[in-house]
């Protein structure tokens, strides 16, 4: 994948409603630090930010099955997402699938990309 298509990926990661304020944080400074001597050091910042915040599917199904998940996502929504999660585990999924976990593991597959 070349830096172009992780570019791509990086600002569809940063755009999903799943991606928290401190990714979205460091997707920016990626952003502002571009062409400049900064960069290298932006992009190591959001490459540790990502490992941070990905969200293994063993730490996805007790979220999914949570007080907290029925707050956000009301009842039903809560238990659409338990099911998808329950079939994310039992499917032998490693990584949540949704918009910001997807392109941010595909940023992590490809980081060398970011860095060169």
């Amino acid at each position: 994948m070349d830096k172009q298509a992780l570019i791509e990926k990086i600002k569809a990661m940063a755009a999903a409603p799943s991606c928290c304020a401190e990714l979205k944080a460091a997707v920016q400074a990626y952003f502002d630090a571009a062409g400049t001597a900064q960069e290298k050091v932006a992009a190591q910042n959001l490459i540790a930010e990502i490992e941070e915040d990905i969200t293994t599917v063993d730490n996805l199904v007790p979220f999914a099955h949570s007080e907290l998940a029925v707050k956000i996502f009301g009842a039903e929504g809560a238990k659409k997402f338990a099911a998808h999660a329950d079939e994310l585990k039992a499917g032998g999924a490693k990584y949540c699938d949704c918009g910001a976990c997807t392109p941010a593991l595909e940023i992590l597959k490809h980081k060398d990309a970011l860095l060169a």
